[in-house]
């Protein structure tokens, strides 16, 4: 399923962080790995754990590797997530909507 490998990527958070600043924009991936005080090498895994999970995808350019999100992927799990909300807050809405009834009835009987 393509939601778990999703969550299982972005559950690091350096991946979040990257996913996060291609977000903003594409980049290479020299320039994902700046900011962070790890090795290029270190960085470059993250990016293909990434990559396989389908989250982003890259591409070589003369000797750079240029990273892009891959919104498909992404729009995928908002749609999961988006159910999941969807049946809590139809969830919910019963519910109150039964602890109003209840709440009438014990004011109707008193």
């Amino acid at each position: 399923m393509v939601v778990e490998s999703v969550f299982a990527a972005i559950g690091d958070p350096t991946r979040r962080e990257i996913v996060e600043m291609l977000a903003r924009a594409d980049a290479t991936v020299n320039e994902l790995a700046a900011p962070f005080d790890m090795s290029l090498q270190a960085v470059a895994k993250h990016v293909r754990i990434l990559e396989a999970a389908g989250v982003i995808r890259k591409k070589k350019i003369g000797r750079s590797h240029h990273c892009a999100l891959e919104r498909k992927t992404l729009d995928q799990a908002r749609t999961w997530i988006d159910q999941i909300e969807r049946d809590w807050s139809d969830r919910l809405d019963r519910l109150g909507d039964y602890l109003d009834k209840t709440q009438q009835r014990k004011n109707d009987t008193r």
